[in-house]
C-alpha cells in the first residue's frame, strides 16, 4: 500500500490524492524557477500524463498552461480565482478547476489554504510550484538533496533532447503572455490584500470560504491596507483598521469583537491621530467595567467626546503618562502584597514558623454549640441562649461556614430553625444552598 501523499501511475496517467497535495506530503520536489516548472507543465500537458476522473468539466490543455503561466507571475504564490479569471478572461469555476488539476496532477501543493485573517480581511490560497518525481524519473534528472528541497544537479544523455524541447515551449508560452495584445498591464499581485465584506456578520459561520471567494475582491474598506501609490503610508482608514486591530488584542473584553466594528467606533479618535497607548490611557480614566456585555457599544460610549476633550497632543501625553504611573504603582502594590520567598536563615526561627503554620483542629466556645440543639418540643429558648446561637450562627457564616443552620433546618424544618437562627439569616443560608450548586464556602466547616 502506498503513502497517502504519493503519486500513484494508474495506466501511465500521474494522479495525486488530496492528502498529497500539500508541501509536507507531496513526494515532488519544490521548482527552482518558473522556467523549470513549467518545462513540467508542458511534459504533462503534450503527453498527455494526467486525466481528470469527474465526468464533467475541461481538460487538461491549453487553458492550463495559460493558467500556469500567470501563476509563475506570482512570489509567493498566492493568486486570487477572481483576478486568476479577470487576467485570463474566464470564469471563476474554469480557473477552479485548472487550480484542482494542476495539484492532482502533482504540479501544485499548497503550503496554506485560503481562509480569513482578522484585521486583514480574506486570503487565496498559497501554492508552492512542484517538479513532480516521475518527472525526473522520466528524463534522467540527478537531484541532491532530500524532501521537497531535493535540487537537479544534472540529466542522462537520454533525456536532453526532450528537455531542450520542452525549455523552447515554455519560452514561447511566456513570451505569448508577455506580448498577448489588447491587454490591460497590471502589477503582479499577491494576498493579502485589504478585503472585507461588511454585509457579513461577524456572529455569522465562521467556515473557510471556497477560493472563489478568496483574492483580489474590492469593496468599500478595501483600503483599509493598501496605499495607493502613497510611499507606503496608511491613509485614513488603514488608521483606523490598524488602530482597531490593535485595541481588539490588547483590551480583553474587545478580544471577540469585529475589526470593522470597532474600525467605525474609533474612527473619530484615529482620524485625530490618537494611538493605542493613548486610547488605553482614557479607557482607564473613564473607569474600568465589572460586567461587559455589548464590547462595542461600551467602547463607544466610553470613546464619546474623547477627541474633544483630549484636542492637543500634550494632553493625550499627560493621560498616557498618568495611565503609566497607576500601573507602575499597581504593580508595586502587588509585589508588596507577596510573601517573602527567602525563608528564614536561623533554624530555631524556621521550627517556629512551621509550629505556627501546622493547622490545628477547630476549638468551639462551648461544646454544646459543635452540633444543633436537640429540639425544645415547643418550649422556647432563654433569651440568653438565644442570643448565643444568634451570634455564633452569624458569625460562622460570615466566616464561610453554615453548617450550624443547614443541620438545624435538616433537623428541625425552616419555620423551627427561623425562631432559633432568625428569619433572615436562614433565608439567605437556604438560598444560597439553592442557588449555588458550584459555590464553595472557605472555612474549617464548609465541606459538609
Amino acid at each position: 500500500m502506498s503513502a497517502p501523499g504519493s503519486v500513484r501511475a494508474e495506466e501511465g496517467l500521474l494522479w495525486t490524492p488530496e492528502a498529497g497535495q500539500w508541501v509536507a506530503t507531496t513526494t515532488g520536489r519544490i521548482a527552482s524557477d518558473g522556467y523549470g516548472w513549467m518545462q513540467a507543465v508542458h511534459w504533462v500537458a503534450d503527453g498527455g500524463r494526467y486525466r481528470p476522473r469527474r465526468a464533467h468539466g475541461p481538460a487538461f490543455g491549453d487553458t492550463t498552461v495559460r493558467i500556469a503561466n500567470e501563476l509563475v507571475r506570482f512570489s509567493p504564490c498566492r493568486p486570487g480565482v477572481d483576478h486568476l479569471a479577470h487576467r485570463l478572461g474566464l470564469s471563476e469555476r474554469t480557473v477552479q478547476y485548472h487550480l484542482q488539476m494542476l495539484r492532482q496532477a502533482g504540479l501544485l501543493a499548497y503550503v496554506q489554504r485560503g481562509t480569513r485573517v482578522r484585521a486583514e480581511g480574506r486570503r487565496a490560497s498559497e501554492f508552492a510550484r512542484i517538479v513532480p518525481a516521475a518527472f525526473d524519473r522520466c528524463l534522467g534528472v540527478r537531484v541532491v538533496g532530500s524532501g521537497v528541497r531535493r535540487r537537479p544537479v544534472g540529466m542522462a544523455e537520454a533525456g536532453r533532447a526532450e528537455m531542450a524541447a520542452l525549455g523552447r515551449k515554455a519560452v514561447r508560452s511566456a513570451r505569448r503572455r508577455r506580448s498577448r495584445p489588447g491587454r490591460r498591464r497590471a502589477r503582479a499581485r499577491c494576498t493579502p490584500m485589504g478585503v472585507t465584506t461588511p454585509a457579513l456578520s461577524p456572529a455569522g459561520n465562521t467556515r473557510p470560504p471556497s477560493e472563489a471567494k478568496l483574492g483580489h475582491g474590492k469593496t468599500p474598506t478595501s483600503t483599509s491596507t493598501s496605499t495607493h501609490g502613497n510611499g507606503g503610508r496608511l491613509n485614513a482608514v488603514g488608521h483606523r483598521f490598524r488602530l482597531a486591530a490593535e485595541l481588539v488584542r490588547r483590551v480583553g473584553w474587545l478580544g471577540r469583537s469585529s475589526v470593522p466594528r470597532i474600525a467605525w467606533i474609533v474612527r473619530h479618535v484615529a482620524d485625530a491621530g490618537w494611538t493605542a497607548d493613548e486610547v488605553l490611557a482614557w479607557l482607564h480614566a473613564r473607569g474600568e467595567a465589572d460586567v461587559v456585555r455589548r464590547p462595542s457599544g461600551l467602547l463607544a460610549t466610553l470613546l464619546q467626546g474623547a477627541e474633544t476633550l483630549l484636542d492637543t497632543p500634550q494632553k493625550r501625553a499627560m493621560a498616557v503618562e498618568d495611565w503609566r504611573d497607576s500601573r507602575a504603582a499597581g504593580e508595586r502594590r502587588r509585589r508588596g502584597w507577596l510573601p517573602a520567598t527567602n525563608a528564614p536563615r536561623s533554624r530555631a526561627v524556621r521550627e517556629l514558623v512551621t509550629t505556627a503554620l501546622v493547622p490545628r483542629p477547630r476549638t468551639d466556645l462551648s461544646p454544646a454549640l459543635a452540633a444543633p440543639p436537640a429540639p425544645l418540643d415547643g418550649r422556647p429558648l432563654a433569651p440568653a441562649h438565644a442570643a448565643l446561637l444568634r451570634e455564633t450562627a452569624r458569625a460562622e457564616f460570615m466566616l464561610g461556614d453554615s453548617t450550624l443552620v443547614r443541620s438545624a433546618v435538616r433537623a428541625w424544618g425552616s419555620e423551627r430553625a427561623a425562631e432559633v437562627y432568625g428569619e433572615e439569616l436562614v433565608r439567605r443560608v437556604i438560598r444560597l444552598a439553592r442557588t449555588t450548586a458550584l459555590l464553595t464556602l472557605a472555612g474549617p466547616g464548609a465541606a459538609s
